[in-house]
């Protein structure tokens, strides 16, 4: 059976049940004796089950290289099949002695003339085991079977340890009987021992007999009657006296009454760890882990001359020696258990609590302590054989509810059993446990390979050989070399410093020591690296040591390698080491001193008389002496620098010796330390000296961290889910960044991209790279050339970032701290890190079982005390309430799991009613890496059950905010689904039936998709009818303005929307529906994930937050799988109903369109109206019909809602929606080309959209309907639409209720209102409006809508020579746009910028340098291709500003480019200026160019000018603001021809026109130039200015 099934037991139970659980009868109804080791005897028949093909499973999964997920499927086989054998066994009445590895021993203690009853019964029960669970097929293509073995008799018990551990074993011949009988037999045999033969009813059973006096072969029993099995079964009831009294539970041992006694007595056979879990109340399915631990096996084999109670002596000094030098170690002495020839003890290091960094090093040195115990001080031992291996095992509890047992499970477990027979009598050990003990490769010594059984590659093998003091000097190394294409980041404090000290030692002539301090990880040798390179380009000589733990038990050893280093002799062979030695003192220390140095550097001088008659201490300080002596004419010659890595490791009398050097001898020192590491009294010493400075070392700022991964993957840009996957992980340590980039390699889960090729494609699924183009922005290369080929990464499709496993070295760093906290400490980092990187105290405390409120906020508040934990930064600018529950939110129905587990005080609804914390009730984690680790140690059964609690909590929080009035972020969405749940069934969370679930059926039935009955406040609002909508009262323009400006001056709460809650939407998509769809996912309920990926999708573009919409519609694709090549095969792999699909499409289109893939975005948008029952055409012929029904029939297809719409209507309304929301998408795609085809397209789309907004009968979707409209009127150069549409959106925004939907109708209206304004001249009206737009934009929290009137704003203040004011708004803009991904909005931005730049009086915002940069890297973007108007704008000013400079060249390259955009702009705002700025150009080219520069482009003629001045003026109709500045450039254009014509020798005067005579250089400009600027800029205010007055009569007749 399952884990999470079998043992999940109940809760109530006390404290003596779940002790009693874990152990024996044997054990639980004992009469304790004072006696160490107590020994006793019994009759009984004992029966092993011995399950083959386990380890050949586990050689099957070791090979595939995927441990942890390898590790839970094993011990979910292994539980699933040992527990149904387990309670087989309990309902027979047997004892289960031990679970061992793959061997379970049972057994029936009674009387001696009852056993052959019982060897009855034990046969019946051997034969049903081997009919129901005889074999087991695997997946993997692995058969588990059983090998069962039966003896009867004489049995001794033994209980050896002392008052605190203790541990129970059964010897005898009987017990070597079941072990023979269990090798004799085959798979699915059962044998019985000679003696169970002897003592059985012999002619009960058919048997073979297999050897003389060895083993009888069971083959079936005999049914002879009068023999009824159920009454020998009653019978042999009577002989067991602890047998179930009730069918309640299997076990009476379960059902005792309290005990304190035995409380006591149960608890010594309990390791420490589990007790402490227990004690805790920790359920029994919390306890189970995947860890790496070090195991060790020890082998003692007896003489078999040993008397019973002298062996029962041996085994009892044995466990207690090895019990204390295990747990001195950081281990357990886990279990003891006989075999024939002697006895095993199992020990394992790093159990849960116990992690330690150097395990390994203790389980080699503790291990060869015992071998030298054991040989030494037990006289009967044969053989001592010890073997020790690392790796991941399933450290938990197997077995049934009733009786299960704590073990671990693992190819590792195997392994370390089968190396005790390959190499006995030896220390042996794997090559993991080689490497990671870091101890010295002298220590060991390889063995040879040889074959074990079931094990098919158990790699090299080493036999540890003890600590040996090895003749040999450190080696002159750092941990890391200097790479010099990764230049050092963020460490410019840490090089001062170093430079410091190397000025002061230079100038001062003192010695200086800069000690470096910083946590693991941090680049401290890089550092030295770097300081190594730097100390030798300059001519220093550089002695580096790197030091490691064992060094820190030699005396001296630090300046033993250092002077060697120093002396060179380090590196020299043996026996050339003395001349060199000799060749380097003489003439520096007298030659009879000479031997002085024989133990130190391991020559033979010959003993002076002088040093003979020196005692040890005089010749330690004629040592010390001799090498200040040295050193000190060393650095008379050249600075000398000592560069000690890891100086935490080194001995106490280096440090001694180095602090009297530093005092004495001008030397530079620098070390580095780990901050976690105590120091010893001398380093203490060192630190406090006036000439030593402690720098520490911090983590790199995360531009910084992020620029290193690029540099690890080989890459200019990486996406933003990979930029959250390190931030969380890294925290600012470079080293994990390294590592997790280089895992990630490794793994293969990432796509590169050439930068300089163009990825043309229409396909949704290729769009990866392209989208990363786009947003290259964030992250530039450090420096590269020209020709160097520069590349992006993206996440493949199907990979989920936030399961990727972490690498081996850091999870073990990881768990080495979690091991640190306490377990109430533990388990709650445990739960929260089933939630995510920030998780809500409610949902944590849902997971946590019977923790209250107070208890779970003192453990909180104990992580936050030591930085594991932190409470959410106030930089989210989180409210304080409680944002995570809206009001308007009303739970129909809580499941009867959530009300059996919570009261009314702890349900969702009453959340802000709980006791108040000191900030906010959001969480994140605060060191790297915990929660990654945290989330692994799950077993995924249990990872599965509690990301199934965490969906259930958030479910019903996964909607709009309060101020958005709830609802879903596609409207409708659960409305219009209903009907295909219906059909098709409840969707469920997790279904695992078929491989043995982990789940019951109640928690599966738990969840499902949200049901119209959960409905919310905005939805059920009254719409109106059309004939509300015509028999309205026609309001003015005046009197909505007067409206609006009442609202604003509000002061009210009550009243002013502006002052009431903010919108909270943000908050709701990062902290519900982004976890929500990866609880959804890591359960594996793909229905419910694609729901709410639509959610989160359609939530960020909500926010204006393209690349994360791109993103949860990617995880959408791959959940549905690759796209059939042929409609009629297509197949998902998720069932969908018709209308998520085309919602799906409706997104994508919405993305593809902010990515600049026009195509693709029209196919999408075509295909959802399509799936939407509303189909648009593709030819002309079509877009006329389609325009006559639209126009004179536009009701013959439309339906109209009642007013109080049902359910069923209700769906209707969210297909409306989205068919309004599609039209949109295909008039605003259509109208980026300016093709007559493409005009009627758009033409046609705009009318559907109006017909179905009407018949949608919303007020805010009719009025941003007709505002769209007057957008494209404008666009498209009719003017009359234009401003009809205009009115009619003022006359529909009654504004009678004002809610967030109707703020943000009237936000739109007043960013139109700003625009026609700017577009008729009137500016300072345009820029009134455009400050009101922006005050209620900035409530609404809506950026792209905030950068549009930003944009408007600009332009107008602009116009009226309010640079000052153009200035703060740019800085706005800048704000909204530098921390996101719009390259739209940045190319808007640097456009107003260069603007600035030509006519803004030297006012500067962004250098044009940077402008420059920007358009370089992202002018060949999707998005700025497919944006013609904002374009033509950029490289026409681009152009103007080389002219300046006389770069003809540079002017040549943008203009042609501007030239070649201007066919496809239309009469925009952006597309007009850009106009403006293209015949700004063009009168450069005929005043000023001189004559023969353009060389790949023909030159402009005065006719060619004037064509496109006359272009411009049939184009851009609705933008007059710009008509009279276009009629000086034509006036100029004509006087400058007419020069022309009367002498060519006259001197043409630059900008003899109304343009501003700009000359810049760098970023002011020339003085001279003063008059001609401002008589341009007072033309240019003075034509805006007339403008106004002249159009300000005809704005009224318009409006009226």
């Amino acid at each position: 059976m399952a884990i999470g099934e079998r043992l999940a037991a109940p809760p109530l139970w006390p404290v003596e049940a779940r002790l009693a659980a874990l152990l024996p009868d044997l054990l639980v109804f004992r009469k304790p004796r004072r006696s160490q080791p107590e020994l006793a005897t019994a009759q009984g028949v004992l029966l092993g089950v011995h399950v083959t093909g386990f380890t050949a499973l586990m050689d099957r999964f070791s090979l595939t290289c995927k441990s942890e997920h390898d590790m839970d499927k094993l011990a979910h086989i292994f539980s699933y099949y040992i527990s149904d054998i387990v309670e087989h066994v309990l309902c027979f009445g047997g004892d289960i002695l031990n679970i061992t590895g793959n061997v379970l021993l049972a057994l029936w203690t009674v009387k001696q003339n009852q056993l052959s009853d019982i060897i009855t019964l034990v046969a019946k029960c051997s034969l049903e085991i081997q009919e129901k669970f005889g074999i087991y097929h695997t997946r993997e293509g692995q058969d588990l079977q059983l090998k069962i073995g039966l003896s009867a008799g004489r049995i001794s018990q033994v209980i050896v340890g002392d008052e605190q551990r203790q541990y129970l074993l059964v010897i005898g011949r009987n017990v070597d009987d079941v072990q023979v009988a269990q090798r004799l037999a085959q798979a699915n045999e059962i044998v019985l021992s000679w003696n169970c033969w002897k003592l059985c009813e012999q002619y009960m059973f058919e048997v073979e007999i297999m050897r003389e006096d060895e083993a009888v072969k069971l083959r079936d029993m005999r049914i002879i009657d009068p023999f009824d099995f159920d009454e020998h079964f009653d019978k042999c009831l009577d002989y067991l006296p602890h047998y179930r009294t009730s069918a309640d539970t299997l076990r009476t041992a379960l059902e005792l009454d309290p005990d304190s006694t035995l409380e006591q007595t149960l608890r010594k056979h309990i390791m420490k760890n589990l007790l402490k879990k227990i004690d805790e109340g920790q359920p029994m399915e919390y306890i189970s882990e995947f860890r790496t631990v070090t195991m060790v096996l020890v082998s003692l084999e007896f003489h078999k001359t040993a008397w019973m109670s002298h062996l029962c002596h041996l085994i009892q000094e044995a466990a207690l020696y090895i019990s204390t030098v295990i747990e001195k170690g950081g281990g357990q002495l886990s279990r003891i258990f006989m075999f024939e020839k002697g006895c095993m003890f199992l020990c394992v290091f790093g159990l849960p609590g116990d992690k330690k960094p150097d395990e390994c090093a203790h389980a080699l040195e503790s291990s060869f302590s015992i071998f030298s115990f054991c040989w030494e001080n037990l006289a009967e031992t044969k053989l001592v054989s010890i073997s020790i291996t690392n790796g991941p095992v399933f450290c938990g509890v197997i077995g049934a509810v009733a009786r299960h047992e704590y073990t671990v499970i693992g190819p590792k477990v195997s392994l370390v059993a089968r190396m005790i027979t390959a190499y006995p009598g030896l220390v042996s050990c794997d090559e993991v446990t080689y490497l990671r003990s870091m101890l010295p490769a002298y220590n060991f010594k390889k063995l040879p390979e040889k074959m074990m059984k079931n094990i098919s590659n158990p790699g090299k093998m080493y036999e540890y050989l003890g600590h040996r003091r090895c003749i040999m000097f450190g080696r002159r190394h750092l941990a890391r070399e200097r790479n010099k294409n990764h230049p050092l980041l963020d460490r410019e404090k840490e090089l001062e410093a170093f430079q410091m000290a190397q000025r002061e030692c230079l100038h001062q002539k003192k010695g200086q020591a800069v000690l470096y301090e910083g946590g693991k990880g941090y680049g401290k040798s890089q550092l030295l690296a770097e300081i190594n390179f730097l100390a030798q380009k300059e001519g220093h000589r550089v002695l580096p040591l790197k030091l490691k733990e064992a060094d820190f038990k030699q005396c001296f050893y630090a300046i033993q390698t250092l002077m060697a280093i120093f002396f060179e002799i380090d590196a020299c062979p043996a026996y050339y080491r003395q001349e060199c030695l000799h060749k380097q003192l003489c003439g520096m220390v007298e030659e009879p001193l000479h031997c002085l140095f024989n133990d130190l550097f391991f020559v033979k001088f010959p003993l002076s008389f002088k040093v003979s008659h020196m005692d040890d201490l005089t010749r330690q300080k004629k040592v010390k002496a001799c090498f200040f002596q040295v050193l000190q004419e060393a650095v008379r010659e050249t600075p000398l620098i000592f560069l000690i890595d890891e100086a935490q490791y080194m001995d106490a009398a280096s440090w001694e010796f180095l602090e009297t050097l530093l005092s004495t001898v001008p030397i530079i020192m620098v070390m580095t330390l780990t901050s976690t590491f105590t120091l010893c009294g001398c380093a203490q010493h060192f630190l406090q000296s006036s000439q030593a400075v402690l720098v520490p070392i911090l983590k790199l700022a995360t531009t910084s961290l992020l620029r290193m991964a690029c540099w690890e993957l080989g890459v200019v840009s990486i996406p933003q889910e990979l930029q959250i996957y390190l931030l969380h992980r890294c925290f600012g340590n470079p080293l994990y960044c390294e590592v997790l980039c280089q895992d990630l390699l490794s793994k293969d889960v990432l796509l590169f991209h050439d930068l300089q090729k163009e990825e043309k494609n229409s396909k949704w699924e290729t769009l990866s790279a392209n989208v990363m183009k786009s947003t290259i922005y964030g992250i530039l290369p450090a420096g590269s050339e020209e020709d160097q080929e520069l590349y992006i990464c993206t996440v493949k499709d199907d990979v989920n970032l936030d399961t990727v496993l972490l690498p081996p070295l850091l999870k073990e760093i990881a768990v080495n701290q979690l091991d640190q906290l306490s377990l109430e400490e533990q388990l709650l980092v445990k739960c929260a890190a089933v939630i995510g990187h920030s998780f809500h105290i409610d949902l944590l405390q849902h997971l946590l079982p019977g923790w209250n409120k107070n208890k779970l906020l003192q453990v909180l508040r104990a992580l936050v005390d030591i930085h594991v934990l932190c409470w959410f930064s106030k930089s989210q600018e989180l409210p304080a309430e409680s944002i995570l529950v809206p009001s308007s939110i009303k739970i129909i129905e809580q499941t009867k799991e959530q009300k059996k587990k919570k009261s009314d005080a702890d349900s969702p609804l009453s959340l802000q009613e709980e006791l108040s914390l000191p900030q906010t009730e959001m969480l994140e984690f605060g060191v790297p890496l915990l929660r990654e680790a945290a989330w692994e140690l799950w077993p995924k059964a249990q990872q599965i059950a509690l990301h199934l609690e965490c969906a259930c909590f958030l479910q019903d929080l996964a909607c709009r905010c309060q101020s958005c009035h709830g609802g879903d972020f596609v409207p409708f969405h659960r409305f219009a689904i209903c009907s295909a749940k219906s059909c098709s069934g409840i969707s469920r969370f997790c279904s695992y039936k078929d491989t043995g679930s982990v789940l019951t059926q109640v928690i599966t039935d738990k969840l499902q998709l949200p049901s119209p009955q959960d409905s919310f406040q905005f939805q059920t609002k009254p719409f109106r009818s059309q004939e509300a909508f015509t028999s309205e009262h026609c309001r003015t323009e005046e009197e909505f303005l007067d409206q609006v400006n009442r609202k604003l001056a509000q002061t009210s709460p009550e009243k002013d929307m502006l002052t009431t809650k903010p919108c909270h939407c943000e908050e709701i998509l990062q902290l519900v529906l982004s976890p929500l769809t990866q609880h959804c996912l890591v359960i594996g309920e793909t229905t419910c994930a694609f729901y709410y990926l639509l959610e989160a999708a359609a939530a960020s573009l909500d926010l204006s937050d393209n690349y994360m919409a791109f993103f949860y519609l990617r995880k959408a694709s791959s959940l549905l799988g690759q796209p059939s090549a042929f409609s009629f095969l297509k197949k998902h792999k998720v069932k969908i109903c018709q209308f998520e699909e085309a919602i799906f499409c409706c997104l994508r289109s919405e993305v593809c369109f902010n990515m600049g893939q026009i195509t693709l975005a029209k196919k999408l948008a075509r295909q959802a109206l399509r799936l939407l029952k509303r189909n648009f055409p593709w030819t002309w012929f079509g877009v006329f019909f389609q325009t006559f029904l639209e126009k004179y029939w536009p009701s013959c297809s439309l339906s109209q809602p009642p007013n109080n719409p049902s359910e069923n209507s209700k769906k209707k309304l969210a297909v409306l929606q989205q068919r309004v929301h599609c039209l949109s998408l295909l008039w605003q795609l259509y109208n980026l080309d300016n093709t007559a085809s493409s005009r009627r397209f758009a033409c046609l789309a705009t009318l559907m959209q109006k017909n179905s907004a009407e018949e949608f009968a919303n007020e805010a979707q009719v009025v941003s309907t007709y505002v769209a409209l007057s957008q494209f009127s404008q666009n498209m150069g009719d003017r009359d639409k234009w401003l009809q549409c205009e009115q009619m959106a003022i006359q529909k925004s009654s504004l009678c209720w004002f809610s967030r939907e109707g703020l943000l109708a009237t936000a739109q209206l007043m960013q139109a209102l700003a625009y026609t304004k700017l577009c008729l001249g009137h500016l300072d009206f345009s820029i009134k409006l455009g400050f009101q737009a922006h005050e209620i934009c900035r409530h609404l929290k809506k950026p792209a809508l905030e950068n549009l009137v930003l944009s408007v704003l600009f332009r107008s203040a602009f116009l009226k020579k309010k640079f000052d004011l153009c200035v703060h708004v740019l800085e706005s803009q800048w704000a909204l746009i530098s921390q996101g991904r719009d390259v739209l909005g940045l190319a808007c931005f640097y456009s107003a910028c260069l603007d600035l730049l030509l006519y803004g009086k030297g006012l500067l915002c962004r250098p044009f340098g940077e402008c420059l940069h920007f358009i370089q890297h992202c002018e060949h973007s999707c998005i700025l291709n497919s944006q013609s108007n904002v374009m033509l704008g950029v490289h026409s000013s681009l152009a103007m500003w080389f002219a300046q400079d006389s770069q003809w060249n540079l002017f040549e390259h943008h203009f042609s480019k501007a030239r070649q955009l201007v066919k496809r702009t239309n009469a925009s705002l952006f597309g007009s200026h850009g106009f403006v700025r293209f015949l700004e150009c063009h009168v450069l080219v005929l005043q000023k160019m001189p004559e023969g520069v353009f060389m790949h482009t023909p030159p402009e003629t005065r006719s060619q000018t004037l064509k496109y001045c006359e272009e411009f003026f049939s184009r851009c109709v609705t933008c007059p603001v710009y008509h009279q500045w276009v009629s000086e450039l034509k006036a100029s254009i004509m006087r400058y021809g007419k020069r022309e014509s009367m002498s060519s020798t006259n001197i043409v005067r630059p900008f003899d026109t109304c343009l501003t005579r700009i000359w810049i250089e760098g970023e002011c400009l020339e003085e001279n130039n003063s008059f001609g600027r401002n008589l341009g800029i007072q033309r240019f205010d003075r034509v805006a200015d007339v403008k106004e007055n002249k159009d300000e009569e005809e704005i009224k007749d318009c409006i009226c």
